[in-house]
């Protein structure tokens, strides 16, 4: 990469950094919650909030010394979607509480975090991005590598979108809006299951079908549970608001699937406890464990910075065993240049880390974008239980 591309990488990385310069005061603050606080909110391990923007600075300014990232040796392996098959998937009726399909699961990788979940008779996306940037504008940050595996236009009606977290990479305006359109159009009714505090920006787009939920906080569509759970990361769209709006990954509970999508993340003791709290409802009798987890991978480099709210393969590796998943995908690389690693690296460096305990690639799978797997039905039927631990007080349940 050359000179002047580094300086607007630089300039781009400053005008969304994040730094909070304005006194802000939190209208979800619970004292009683330990990741709320007075001005925003906090990843549950101390000392873990965003970088200074002095580091950020060194972090840029190494980038642009060394010239990094490197050049990619080779492209991120794509495949043609397969609409039909995709599209062919049997979705259960508005009025249904049966939470599953004749079809089995499958799930989609669209690219970057966004994949497509068919699970449970619902189809539901994780953190759509279709733009072609990931930056408030269109005209700099960093740029997507190919196109979506799959185009909006060739979506089957979307059911639930699921945000992890605020991130121009995770939270994309273009696409979200023209999502709601669609929906409109259709009359498919798609509703944004996001963190607390997102809800208010949504609104402000005309976006109505939209709620927010706190950490451990569920809401049920068509018998489908969704509970917000806690990742290691922060959250901001400019400059003013850091960590106001809270960030999460997404534990799924239907019939036929039980899955898990982690956003973007950092390694932390967040995917033993989510595993633990859910433990009851995933006993052996059951059917097991997460039968399908969502892992970022990428965006690891360098450690010194990035360490604190970006796993590198091998921690996902070691989140994959913490959740005691039964397979995982890796998400979250190979679409945006967004750190100092090549975009082909992240695949390499998860091949050591499975091999180093004794996985494979059925154990921990890279897709090509547009790639469509079925993922075997769950082997037990859903059991409604309670939801152990402290916080089980604030969980809330609603069917749209």
């Amino acid at each position: 990469m050359n000179k002047p591309m580094h300086l607007v990488r630089l300039l781009t990385t400053l005008g969304a950094s994040c730094l909070s310069l304005v006194a802000y005061a939190n209208p979800y603050f619970d004292a009683k919650l330990p990741h709320h606080t007075e001005s925003g909110f906090r990843n549950t391990a101390p000392d873990t909030a965003p970088k200074k923007l002095g580091e950020l600075l060194r972090w840029r300014w190494d980038a642009v010394r060394n010239d990094l990232p490197p050049p990619a040796q080779s492209p991120t392996p794509t495949v043609a979607a397969d609409l039909a098959r995709i599209r062919a998937y049997q979705r259960s009726t508005p009025g249904s509480s049966a939470a599953q399909s004749a079809s089995p699961p499958a799930v989609t990788w669209i690219g970057h975090a966004s994949t497509l979940v068919q699970a449970g008779g619902l189809n539901v996306l994780t953190d759509p991005i279709f733009s072609e940037r990931a930056f408030p504008v269109q005209i700099a940050g960093p740029k997507r590598a190919q196109p979506p595996g799959v185009a909006m236009d060739d979506l089957p009606p979307i059911d639930v979108v699921v945000i992890s977290h605020n991130h121009y990479d995770h939270l994309d305006r273009a696409s979200v809006v023209g999502l709601n359109a669609r929906a409109q159009q259709d009359g498919s009714n798609t509703l944004f299951l996001v963190p607390l505090g997102q809800k208010p920006w949504f609104e402000d787009l005309g976006i109505t079908h939209v709620v927010e939920l706190d950490w451990w906080q569920k809401h049920t569509v068509r018998g489908v549970e969704f509970y917000l759970t806690p990742v290691q990361h922060w959250s901001a769209r400019g400059v003013f608001d850091q960590s106001h709006t809270l960030w999460g990954g997404w534990s799924v509970f239907a019939a036929d699937l039980h899955w898990y999508f982690g956003g973007d993340a950092g390694y932390s003791a967040d995917f033993t406890e989510t595993r633990r709290r859910f433990a009851e409802r995933q006993t052996r009798q059951l059917g097991g464990g997460f039968d399908l987890a969502l892992i970022p991978v990428g965006a690891y480099e360098p450690r010194w910075f990035m360490q604190t709210h970006h796993m590198n393969p091998a921690e996902a590796v070691q989140a994959h065993q913490d959740l005691q998943a039964k397979r995982s995908v890796a998400v979250h690389w190979g679409t945006f240049s967004l750190t100092d690693e090549a975009l082909d690296q992240p695949p390499k460096d998860l091949a050591l880390a499975r091999a180093d305990k004794g996985l494979n690639d059925t154990d921990f799978a890279v897709f090509k974008i547009g790639e469509t797997r079925t993922v075997p039905a769950r082997s037990a039927p859903l059991v409604a239980l309670s939801m152990p631990g402290p916080l089980a007080a604030i969980a809330t349940s609603a069917a749209p």
